[in-house]
């Protein structure tokens, strides 16, 4: 039902930003097969990284356990790419091509495959094949040294901005754009994303403010870092937090009324020497209350002023059940597809699958009879 029925897409298992690119192509509709080593088929994940990288991730796609490094296996897996559209791979440069299975090997077989790949220094560059995780992209990016309190130190985002928001989602967008492209020229491409590109790219806004000269590289000095008392969080009474967005005048003289402050004897709002003090006049307000009262007199108002929620509070707060933004798939609550459309929605198709779950189906969907798969399995190609 989603806008991309009808689109194939072979992924190669792998950790971190790949599954997740895997998984928004899945939401959209896309058939995502996965294809698992044979050794993987009845295990649980063999260490914690990996065990934190698949889970939900896997979500909404068939799995194949094949053995890539046989010759039969590998014939397999290229039978599978003759009736695809996309393939996704997740691991350091060269792997692939070792394999058998890299760009140029898969588009003679199929000229018109989008081939995508993942890593996080990218294909060339003197860190190309150095090993890193999302912490690393993103001090390299220039993103990390921006996010925390300016007399401690950085504070790692997550994993959001390398793994899932500079990585996989960029990835899922490029190859919607060259599967878009590939409608005219009939012809597919390799899409390479690096999450140290994608982290660069999601901080263009600073780094354009850098350049005019507006943008103070000490931590917890600018508009949107924690600086601006307009755009901090609070803690309150109770020692929970609110999280407070007035950056518009008017958005900041609603809060200073709801706050019960007298805007007239506070210094200018863009005064950011006197930001500091403000903060503080702000700060002993907040702690009059706890979270709950103030959201039950701000919340809602233009005064921008929310619940800092934590993931368990997040599921159950009215608006995000009212929008259905989590939803639960296989007894475990989870975010929904997203973005939403009108005529074709998204849809998580059923929780993750063990690997190997549909070996046998998908093989029998390409032309291989009982007896061929069971030969195969006999002799471990597949499991």
């Amino acid at each position: 039902m989603g806008p991309l029925d009808g689109v194939t897409v072979i992924e190669l298992a792998a950790a971190g930003p790949a599954p997740f690119c895997a998984m928004l192509l899945s939401d959209l509709g896309a058939d995502v097969i996965s294809v698992h080593r044979p050794s993987t088929v009845g295990t649980a994940p063999d260490n914690p990284i990996a065990a934190m990288t698949q889970g939900t991730l896997g979500r909404g796609r068939r799995s194949v356990a094949i053995d890539l490094k046989s010759p039969d296996g590998l014939e397999t897996a290229f039978q599978l790419l003759d009736r695809a559209d996309v393939l996704i791979e997740g691991f350091r440069p060269g792997v692939t091509e070792r394999l058998g299975l890299g760009p140029d090997d898969c588009l003679a077989r199929n000229p018109s495959l989008v081939y995508g790949r993942m890593t996080g220094w990218g294909q060339e560059g003197p860190n190309a094949r150095a090993a890193g995780h999302d912490i690393n992209y993103v001090a390299l990016s220039g993103v990390l040294a921006h996010v925390g309190r300016r007399e401690q130190r950085p504070v790692p985002p997550l994993n959001l901005v390398g793994d899932f928001g500079g990585g996989g989602m960029l990835l899922a967008l490029g190859i919607v754009a060259a599967l878009f492209e590939g409608r005219s020229s009939g012809r597919g491409q390799v899409v390479d994303s690096a999450m140290v590109d994608g982290s660069a790219l999601l901080m263009t806004m600073m780094y354009e403010l850098l350049g005019r000269g507006a943008w103070d590289e000490r931590r917890e000095a600018n508009l949107n870092d924690g600086g601006a008392p307009f755009y901090e969080v609070y803690e309150t009474s109770d020692g929970k937090f609110v999280a407070v967005g007035a950056m518009e005048p008017k958005f900041y003289a609603e809060l200073m009324n709801g706050l019960g402050i007298d805007a007239s004897q506070l210094p200018d709002q863009w005064d950011r020497t006197e930001w500091p003090r403000t903060k503080e006049r702000l700060a002993t307000a907040f702690r009059r209350r706890t979270r709950d009262e103030w959201c039950a007199l701000l919340e809602g108002s233009d005064a921008c002023v929310t619940p800092v929620l934590t993931m368990s509070e997040a599921l159950h707060h009215p608006h995000n059940v009212a929008r259905a933004t989590f939803t639960e798939v296989g007894g475990v609550q989870q975010p929904a597809p997203a973005p939403r459309f009108s005529r074709t929605p998204t849809q998580v198709r059923w929780p993750p699958v063990p690997a190997g779950e549909h070996t046998d189906a998908v093989l029998a969907g390409l032309g291989f009879d009982d007896e061929q798969i069971a030969t195969l399995r006999e002799r471990g190609v597949v499991a």
